[in-house]
Protein backbone atom coordinates (compact mmCIF):
# COMPACT_ATOMS: atom_id res chain seq x y z
CA UNK A 1 0.00 0.00 0.00
CA UNK A 2 1.05 3.61 -0.53
CA UNK A 3 1.62 6.20 2.20
CA UNK A 4 2.06 9.94 2.01
CA UNK A 5 5.52 11.29 2.78
CA UNK A 6 4.34 12.69 6.12
CA UNK A 7 2.65 9.44 7.16
CA UNK A 8 5.75 7.44 6.27
CA UNK A 9 7.94 9.86 8.21
CA UNK A 10 5.71 9.51 11.25
CA UNK A 11 5.88 5.73 10.96
CA UNK A 12 9.69 5.84 10.75
CA UNK A 13 9.89 8.08 13.80
CA UNK A 14 7.68 5.72 15.78
CA UNK A 15 9.86 2.74 14.88
CA UNK A 16 13.02 4.65 15.69
CA UNK A 17 11.64 5.70 19.07
CA UNK A 18 10.94 2.03 19.79
CA UNK A 19 14.62 1.23 19.22
CA UNK A 20 14.53 -0.07 15.66
CA UNK A 21 18.00 0.76 14.33
CA UNK A 22 17.04 0.37 10.67
CA UNK A 23 13.71 2.15 11.04
CA UNK A 24 13.47 3.40 7.45
CA UNK A 25 14.14 -0.01 5.95
CA UNK A 26 11.73 -1.67 8.35
CA UNK A 27 9.04 0.89 7.53
CA UNK A 28 9.31 0.11 3.83
CA UNK A 29 9.12 -3.64 4.46
CA UNK A 30 6.09 -3.34 6.73
CA UNK A 31 4.32 -1.02 4.30
CA UNK A 32 4.93 -3.50 1.49
CA UNK A 33 3.59 -6.36 3.64
CA UNK A 34 0.32 -4.63 4.53
CA UNK A 35 -2.72 -4.74 2.27
CA UNK A 36 -4.69 -2.12 4.19
CA UNK A 37 -4.25 0.74 6.64
CA UNK A 38 -5.65 -1.43 9.43
CA UNK A 39 -3.20 -4.23 8.64
CA UNK A 40 -0.29 -1.78 8.64
CA UNK A 41 -1.35 -0.35 11.98
CA UNK A 42 -1.45 -3.85 13.47
CA UNK A 43 1.99 -4.69 12.10
CA UNK A 44 3.48 -1.47 13.43
CA UNK A 45 1.88 -1.96 16.85
CA UNK A 46 3.29 -5.49 17.09
CA UNK A 47 6.74 -4.36 15.96
CA UNK A 48 6.81 -1.51 18.48
CA UNK A 49 5.78 -4.03 21.14
CA UNK A 50 8.93 -6.01 20.36
CA UNK A 51 7.91 -8.70 17.89
CA UNK A 52 10.78 -9.68 15.57
CA UNK A 53 10.42 -8.07 12.16
CA UNK A 54 10.99 -11.42 10.46
CA UNK A 55 8.12 -13.05 12.35
CA UNK A 56 5.82 -10.23 11.25
CA UNK A 57 6.90 -10.43 7.62
CA UNK A 58 6.95 -14.22 7.58
CA UNK A 59 10.44 -14.32 6.08
CA UNK A 60 14.07 -13.39 6.67
CA UNK A 61 16.78 -12.48 4.19
CA UNK A 62 19.74 -14.86 4.48
CA UNK A 63 22.67 -15.10 2.09
CA UNK A 64 20.62 -13.41 -0.60
CA UNK A 65 17.63 -15.75 -0.23
CA UNK A 66 14.20 -15.15 1.28
CA UNK A 67 13.68 -17.81 3.97
CA UNK A 68 10.24 -18.44 5.46
CA UNK A 69 10.26 -17.91 9.24
CA UNK A 70 7.29 -18.75 11.45
CA UNK A 71 6.49 -17.17 14.86
CA UNK A 72 8.56 -18.75 17.60
CA UNK A 73 11.19 -20.12 15.21
CA UNK A 74 14.84 -19.05 15.44
CA UNK A 75 15.54 -16.22 13.00
CA UNK A 76 18.67 -16.84 10.87
CA UNK A 77 21.37 -14.30 11.74
CA UNK A 78 23.55 -12.51 9.24
CA UNK A 79 26.71 -13.74 10.98
CA UNK A 80 25.76 -17.34 10.16
CA UNK A 81 26.74 -16.58 6.57
CA UNK A 82 30.29 -17.35 7.76
CA UNK A 83 29.24 -20.82 8.92
CA UNK A 84 27.65 -21.55 5.54
CA UNK A 85 30.70 -20.26 3.65
CA UNK A 86 33.10 -22.27 5.83
CA UNK A 87 31.00 -25.41 5.36
CA UNK A 88 30.85 -24.97 1.59
CA UNK A 89 34.62 -24.45 1.44
CA UNK A 90 35.36 -27.89 2.92
CA UNK A 91 32.47 -29.86 1.42
CA UNK A 92 34.05 -31.33 -1.70
CA UNK A 93 32.12 -32.26 -4.86
CA UNK A 94 28.56 -33.65 -4.68
CA UNK A 95 28.66 -34.17 -0.91
CA UNK A 96 26.24 -35.94 1.41
CA UNK A 97 25.17 -33.17 3.81
CA UNK A 98 23.23 -33.02 7.08
CA UNK A 99 22.03 -29.73 8.63
CA UNK A 100 21.51 -30.28 12.38
CA UNK A 101 19.66 -27.85 14.67
CA UNK A 102 18.33 -26.55 11.38
CA UNK A 103 15.74 -24.07 12.65
CA UNK A 104 14.05 -22.62 9.58
CA UNK A 105 16.33 -24.68 7.33
CA UNK A 106 18.18 -21.57 6.17
CA UNK A 107 21.65 -23.16 6.03
CA UNK A 108 20.37 -26.20 4.12
CA UNK A 109 18.51 -23.94 1.71
CA UNK A 110 21.68 -22.03 0.84
CA UNK A 111 23.88 -25.13 0.68
CA UNK A 112 21.41 -26.81 -1.66
CA UNK A 113 22.17 -24.14 -4.24
CA UNK A 114 25.89 -23.82 -3.59
CA UNK A 115 26.91 -27.46 -3.38
CA UNK A 116 24.57 -29.51 -5.58
CA UNK A 117 24.74 -32.28 -2.94
CA UNK A 118 24.01 -35.88 -3.83
CA UNK A 119 22.07 -36.11 -0.55
CA UNK A 120 20.91 -33.33 1.75
CA UNK A 121 18.74 -33.51 4.85
CA UNK A 122 17.96 -31.40 7.90
CA UNK A 123 16.88 -32.14 11.46
CA UNK A 124 15.67 -30.28 14.53
CA UNK A 125 14.16 -31.15 17.90
CA UNK A 126 11.56 -28.34 17.87
CA UNK A 127 8.31 -29.28 16.08
CA UNK A 128 7.69 -25.65 15.09
CA UNK A 129 11.15 -25.41 13.52
CA UNK A 130 10.64 -28.69 11.67
CA UNK A 131 7.33 -27.47 10.24
CA UNK A 132 8.96 -24.22 9.13
CA UNK A 133 12.00 -25.97 7.64
CA UNK A 134 9.70 -28.28 5.69
CA UNK A 135 8.03 -25.24 4.13
CA UNK A 136 11.44 -24.11 2.90
CA UNK A 137 12.99 -27.44 1.98
CA UNK A 138 10.27 -29.91 0.96
CA UNK A 139 9.77 -28.20 -2.44
CA UNK A 140 13.46 -28.95 -3.10
CA UNK A 141 13.06 -32.61 -2.18
CA UNK A 142 15.07 -32.18 1.03
CA UNK A 143 13.74 -34.26 3.95
CA UNK A 144 13.48 -32.66 7.40
CA UNK A 145 13.54 -35.02 10.40
CA UNK A 146 12.25 -34.27 13.88
CA UNK A 147 14.30 -35.52 16.78
CA UNK A 148 17.38 -35.07 18.91
CA UNK A 149 20.48 -34.42 16.77
CA UNK A 150 21.41 -37.59 14.82
CA UNK A 151 18.69 -39.79 16.35
CA UNK A 152 16.06 -39.38 13.58
CA UNK A 153 18.55 -39.56 10.69
CA UNK A 154 18.37 -42.77 8.61
CA UNK A 155 20.99 -45.17 9.91
CA UNK A 156 22.23 -45.93 6.41
CA UNK A 157 24.11 -42.60 6.50
CA UNK A 158 26.09 -43.42 9.65
CA UNK A 159 29.77 -43.10 8.71
CA UNK A 160 28.95 -41.86 5.20
CA UNK A 161 28.31 -38.12 5.60
CA UNK A 162 30.74 -35.74 3.94
CA UNK A 163 29.51 -32.66 5.78
CA UNK A 164 27.57 -32.02 8.97
CA UNK A 165 26.54 -28.41 9.60
CA UNK A 166 25.17 -27.43 13.00
CA UNK A 167 24.11 -23.97 14.10
CA UNK A 168 23.58 -25.37 17.59
CA UNK A 169 22.77 -23.15 20.60
CA UNK A 170 25.92 -21.82 22.26
CA UNK A 171 24.74 -19.07 24.61
CA UNK A 172 25.64 -19.93 28.23
CA UNK A 173 22.50 -20.41 30.31
CA UNK A 174 23.17 -17.45 32.58
CA UNK A 175 23.64 -15.17 29.54
CA UNK A 176 20.28 -15.99 27.92
CA UNK A 177 18.63 -13.34 30.09
CA UNK A 178 20.97 -10.75 28.55
CA UNK A 179 19.92 -11.46 24.98
CA UNK A 180 17.80 -8.90 23.11
CA UNK A 181 14.12 -9.24 23.96
CA UNK A 182 13.31 -10.15 20.36
CA UNK A 183 15.29 -13.38 20.76
CA UNK A 184 14.72 -14.04 24.44
CA UNK A 185 10.93 -13.63 24.35
CA UNK A 186 10.03 -14.76 20.84
CA UNK A 187 12.40 -17.60 19.91
CA UNK A 188 12.43 -21.12 21.32
CA UNK A 189 14.71 -21.37 24.41
CA UNK A 190 16.17 -24.64 23.12
CA UNK A 191 17.49 -22.77 20.09
CA UNK A 192 19.41 -20.35 22.34
CA UNK A 193 20.49 -22.04 25.58
CA UNK A 194 23.77 -23.94 25.28
CA UNK A 195 24.05 -25.01 28.91
CA UNK A 196 26.40 -23.85 31.67
CA UNK A 197 29.33 -22.96 29.39
CA UNK A 198 27.39 -22.78 26.13
CA UNK A 199 28.98 -25.94 24.75
CA UNK A 200 26.63 -28.64 26.07
CA UNK A 201 24.90 -29.29 22.74
CA UNK A 202 28.09 -28.82 20.72
CA UNK A 203 29.82 -31.53 22.77
CA UNK A 204 27.09 -33.95 21.75
CA UNK A 205 27.29 -32.77 18.13
CA UNK A 206 31.05 -33.41 18.14
CA UNK A 207 30.67 -36.89 19.58
CA UNK A 208 27.99 -37.78 17.05
CA UNK A 209 29.87 -36.30 14.11
CA UNK A 210 32.89 -38.49 14.84
CA UNK A 211 30.59 -41.46 14.27
CA UNK A 212 28.45 -40.18 11.39
CA UNK A 213 31.10 -38.52 9.23
CA UNK A 214 32.89 -40.49 6.56
CA UNK A 215 36.70 -40.54 6.77
CA UNK A 216 37.80 -37.18 5.39
CA UNK A 217 34.39 -35.64 6.13
CA UNK A 218 33.90 -32.35 7.97
CA UNK A 219 31.80 -30.89 10.75
CA UNK A 220 31.09 -27.13 10.60
CA UNK A 221 29.64 -25.24 13.58
CA UNK A 222 29.17 -21.68 14.81
CA UNK A 223 30.46 -20.49 18.18
CA UNK A 224 31.55 -17.28 19.88
CA UNK A 225 35.17 -16.17 19.54
CA UNK A 226 35.69 -16.64 23.27
CA UNK A 227 34.51 -20.25 23.14
CA UNK A 228 36.53 -21.33 20.11
CA UNK A 229 39.58 -22.64 22.00
CA UNK A 230 37.46 -24.71 24.38
CA UNK A 231 35.42 -26.09 21.49
CA UNK A 232 38.57 -27.03 19.58
CA UNK A 233 39.68 -29.06 22.60
CA UNK A 234 36.30 -30.83 22.61
CA UNK A 235 36.58 -31.60 18.91
CA UNK A 236 40.13 -32.89 19.24
CA UNK A 237 39.09 -35.13 22.12
CA UNK A 238 36.37 -36.54 19.84
CA UNK A 239 39.06 -37.43 17.30
CA UNK A 240 38.43 -34.54 14.90
CA UNK A 241 40.95 -32.01 13.59
CA UNK A 242 39.59 -28.46 14.09
CA UNK A 243 40.22 -25.20 12.25
CA UNK A 244 38.90 -21.81 13.41
CA UNK A 245 37.58 -19.24 10.93
CA UNK A 246 36.74 -15.67 11.96
CA UNK A 247 35.20 -12.74 10.12
CA UNK A 248 35.60 -9.33 11.74
CA UNK A 249 33.01 -7.67 9.50
CA UNK A 250 30.34 -10.21 10.46
CA UNK A 251 31.65 -10.48 14.03
CA UNK A 252 31.34 -14.21 13.50
CA UNK A 253 33.36 -17.31 14.35
CA UNK A 254 32.99 -20.75 12.82
CA UNK A 255 34.92 -23.94 13.42
CA UNK A 256 35.35 -26.72 10.90
CA UNK A 257 36.66 -30.11 12.01
CA UNK A 258 37.83 -32.96 9.81
CA UNK A 259 37.50 -36.64 10.58
CA UNK A 260 40.95 -38.09 9.81
CA UNK A 261 41.31 -40.67 7.09
CA UNK A 262 41.07 -40.87 3.36
CA UNK A 263 37.78 -39.99 1.71
CA UNK A 264 35.97 -43.21 0.87
CA UNK A 265 34.87 -43.93 -2.72
CA UNK A 266 31.14 -43.38 -3.22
Amino acid sequence: MALSHSDRSALVQRLRAAGCVYAEDEADLLIAAADSAAALTELIDRRVAGRPLEHLLGWAEFCGLRVAVDPGVFVPRGRTALLVAAAAAVAGPAPAVLDLCCGSGAAALVLHGRLAPRWLAAADLDPAAVACARRNLTPLGVPVYQGDLFVPVPGEWRGRLDLVVANAPYVPSEAVALLPAEARLHEAPLALDGGVDGLAVLRRVAAGAAEWLAPGGHLAVEVSAGQAAALCAVLAEAGLVPTVVHDDDLDATAVTARRPGRTLPR
